[in-house]
């Protein structure tokens, strides 16, 4: 320990009290000068330009230095590195990376100090929230925070601490604070149930992460074998981690080994290929009765031998859904990396998914603590009142599998008939095909997209069969599906997730690509939760 004088060595009388004293070392050092010689870690809350380069320089190999001085710090990131580029540096400054912040514990220790009506806040509790951040930091981090930061995060010289607006911090403190408190005897009220804690506190920081929640528990039950089959894809293979990791199941990935390995160490996470299973196209034993079963569906399409090889053993969309269509794995996900109509395009040569077969793509919106699905935004480009009619039928069957109990609006910009224009005359026809067909749940249109969703704007039309504000919106044709996600997602900070596609024999999910990790992991999910 140094101070404005030096060391703090024993025998020192200049400038000593009891505290300082109860740190004096053994030792010939008597400037920090000295004492930084082959020193592992530098911790300072001192004055800035206290640290000079050339004491860096002198220290052990990967030296530690933490500069805490305000606002400015002992020495700067940029300094260090330039004499040592093995340093890991953390500061208290926002613009620098390792920022060290109270925000970071303070916060979420006192809540779970709070909810465990804790008598004091021990040392243990202390060790166990800084504990937490460190297992936090080695984490894979979403990429919801790394697009807050404006840079690729993930553990290592320049990321050894979580940041301070990771929305995991408030669900990931507090129970190991809380844990530490009831282990030490301080807890007048301990927490019986942990697991459902934690859910509450996830659910504080998004009302709609008890629905996400329950479709990951169910995807935890089913522990299905899912197939990723764009495994040259980061995102993907990051999701497929994820998956493995997260307890789902068991991740299959398609690609081959050697660009799977270089892959997934460029995303930071070279030791998890022992832990996803890797399929190669070019060395499965079961090529050939793949390619038997779709010459099968191909050869009066059009497609001989040679073209049917080609897409069996070099299109990992085809090949992913040949998988699946065989049982060597029970879902599919798949999308990132094309455009979703050439996806489906190719999934269609080993299934039945279009628009004729009753398929149909469902986007869940979630926002301000509700969620609301629009249909369809995939498969059905401009479709009559039955189509619509069927449409509707499958989005009620993703809401009942999402826990919700299905309110449909068909959504145009004409109410019940006004203005009347014959653009928006399906969907006045839409609401009768299913009284003819005498469907279980609620249905109402044509309407405003405000009526649908907003109760005083309903309170206009008491004759409404709606008894609350619709959760699913069946909309005109596809491109109005798509612009409306895509003006909610950019405009209004909406999740998406979707489209999901429903209607097909087997789980298979498309992304968009532009998901993230996170979008193809939820994607992943939904598929292996069934919903189809």
């Amino acid at each position: 320990m140094c101070d404005t004088k030096g060391v703090i060595y024993q025998g020192r009388t200049e400038g000593m009290n009891q505290w300082k004293s109860a740190h004096a070392a053994r030792t010939d050092a008597r400037t920090l000068e000295e004492a930084m010689v082959g020193a592992d870690v530098f911790l300072g809350v001192s004055v800035k330009g206290a640290v000079t380069a050339a004491m860096v320089a002198s220290m052990a190999e990967n030296p530690v230095i933490f500069a805490m001085a305000n606002p400015d710090p002992e020495i700067t990131p940029e300094e260090a590195q330039a004499v040592r580029a093995d340093a890991i540096v953390a500061t208290g400054r926002s613009d620098y990376p390792n920022q060290v912040n109270n925000v970071l514990g303070f916060p979420y220790l006192f809540r779970g100090a709070l909810d465990i009506n804790a008598r004091a806040i021990n040392d243990e509790m202390k060790i166990a929230c800084a504990r937490a951040l460190a297992e936090l930091a080695r984490e894979d981090v979403p990429d919801e925070v790394a697009m807050a930061y404006g840079r690729k995060l993930g553990f290592g010289r320049d990321y050894i601490i979580p940041t301070p607006f990771d929305p995991r911090l408030i669900y990931t403190i507090p129970p190991a604070v809380a844990r530490a408190g009831m282990a030490t005897g301080v807890a007048r009220r301990p927490i019986v149930d942990m697991e459902g804690y934690v859910q509450t506190l996830k659910a504080r920081m998004d009302p709609t992460a008890s629905i996400l929640q329950s479709i990951h528990a169910r995807a935890r039950q089913k522990q299905s074998r899912m197939i990723f089959a764009e495994g040259e894809d980061g995102r993907v293979l990051r999701a497929a981690v994820a998956y493995q990791r997260g307890g789902y199941g068991q991740a299959l990935v398609v690609g081959r080994d050697d660009d799977v390995r270089e892959k997934l160490q460029s995303v930071g996470l070279g030791d998890a290929l022992r832990e996803i299973s890797v399929v190669n196209a070019g060395n499965t034993r079961h090529l050939d009765s793949y390619k038997a079963y779709l010459y099968g569906r191909l050869q009066r399409q059009g497609h001989d031998q040679k073209d049917v090889h080609r897409l069996a053993a070099r299109d990992r969309h085809v090949f992913g859904a040949l998988m699946l269509a065989h049982g060597h794995g029970d879902a599919l996900v798949t999308g990132a990396t094309r455009k979703s109509a050439h996806v489906l395009g190719l999934v269609n040569h080993v299934f039945d998914a279009r628009a004729k077969d009753g398929v149909a793509g469902v986007t869940a919106l979630l926002h301000k603590g509700r969620i609301v699905l629009i249909a369809d935004t995939l498969v059905q480009e401009w479709p009559d009142e039955h189509d619509l009619a069927d449409i509707a039928t499958r989005a009620a069957s993703v809401a009942r599998h999402l826990g919700l109990e299905p309110r449909v609006a068909f959504v145009s910009f004409s109410t019940f008939g006004y203005p009347i224009s014959e653009r928006s005359e399906k969907m006045h026809l839409a609401p009768k095909v299913l009284d003819a067909r005498g469907v279980d749940f609620e249905y109402e249109g044509e309407m405003t997209v405000d009526v649908a969703l907003n109760p005083a704007a309903a309170a206009h039309y008491p004759f409404s069969r709606l008894r609350g504000p619709a959760n699913i919106l069946v909309v005109p044709a596809r491109h109005s599906a798509s612009i409306s996600v895509k003006l909610m997602q950019e405009m209004a900070g909406a999740t998406v997730i979707g489209p999901i596609l429903a209607g097909v024999p087997k789980p298979i999910q498309i992304c968009s690509t532009g998901s993230t990790a996170s979008d193809i992991l939820n994607m992943a999910v939904m598929a292996a939760c069934e919903i189809v």
